[in-house]
């Protein structure tokens, strides 16, 4: 008697009709925008029926549209989705010459994230030596209120787009010192959104400590953040002063990339001179 593990094969099931779907919309292009059903299943060498099936998911989400003439075309779902994409390359390329600038003048592991629902997406990573790590985390989420990065964005948004990002993700615990209470996690956002950076105190990582500061785009929204982040508690204690007046100044010129154009008198926005090339090896080093 063979027996068969039923949850691994409805794993395979569901990859398999993921992979079908990949395939389904990868048949549209600019040349054709406009396929049949029973064309799709002949490319394919799929059965109508599974086509069909298929086909029908995708409409209810958006990502096909079906015509009155019975034809197919990819859906408006996929056009946020592009535009992300594009924002999040064009947000890497310019950030990435400020960011190298800033980890050569720190010394320590610096991060480049963008919203993603009620987490931080990692898109852009510069590893320190001095942190020995088996890959980047470039790919990673993060939760937003025991992060630096999380927290930064947090501070600098209405309290509803705060609530309903905590409502789906909650304040999981992580060590003894992530922030569990909502009171407790407001008046640190309070507290970032004033000195306009956000301290991960090993929050999320044991032994890890972190500065983070807001991105904005060309509408004043927060929609990044940039860190610098290391195994050295000086980071938030001796080297304070300094590393904050660097992400700070780091992710200013980011935004001001991005298009962002702040209001005289707006708290998003402190116009500073470039602390990374004033200070060299003494500032990084606290002295």
């Amino acid at each position: 008697m063979v027996y068969y593990n039923i949850e691994l094969l409805k794993e395979f099931a569901m990859i398999g009709s993921v992979l079908k779907a990949i395939e389904i919309m990868q048949q549209f292009s600019p040349d054709q925008p406009l396929i049949s059903l029973a064309d799709l299943s002949t490319r394919l060498n799929y059965p109508k029926t599974t086509i069909h099936t298929i086909l029908k998911t995708l409409e209810f989400k958006g990502f096909i549209d079906r015509g009155e003439n019975g034809m197919y075309s990819l859906g408006t779902a996929i056009i946020p989705m592009t535009q992300a994409v594009r924002v999040n390359v064009q947000l890497r390329d310019r950030a990435a010459p400020l960011l190298r600038e800033l980890g050569e003048f720190c010394g320590e592991s610096i991060y480049l994230t963008v919203q993603n629902g009620p987490f931080c997406l990692y898109i852009y990573a510069i590893e320190s030596p001095d942190r020995l790590m088996a890959r980047t985390a470039v790919g990673d989420t993060m939760p937003m209120h025991c992060t630096s990065v999380g927290k930064a964005i947090l501070a600098f948004l209405t309290e509803e787009k705060v609530q309903e990002i905590l409502d789906q993700s909650g304040l999981p615990v992580y060590n003894e010192h992530t922030i569990t209470e909502m009171e407790a996690l407001r008046k640190e956002l309070h507290t970032t959104r004033k000195r306009g950076f956000a301290i991960d105190n090993s929050e999320h990582e044991e032994g890890v400590f972190c500065l983070g500061a807001p991105i904005f785009n060309e509408q004043g929204e927060p929609f990044a953040s940039c860190s610098i982040s290391g195994t050295d508690s000086e980071i938030i204690s001796r080297k304070l002063d300094v590393f904050s007046a660097g992400i700070r100044y780091t992710a200013q010129e980011i935004s001001r990339r991005m298009g962002f154009v702040p209001k005289a008198d707006t708290l998003l926005w402190r116009e500073m001179t470039n602390p990374l090339r004033e200070g060299g090896r003494k500032s990084r080093e606290g002295g």
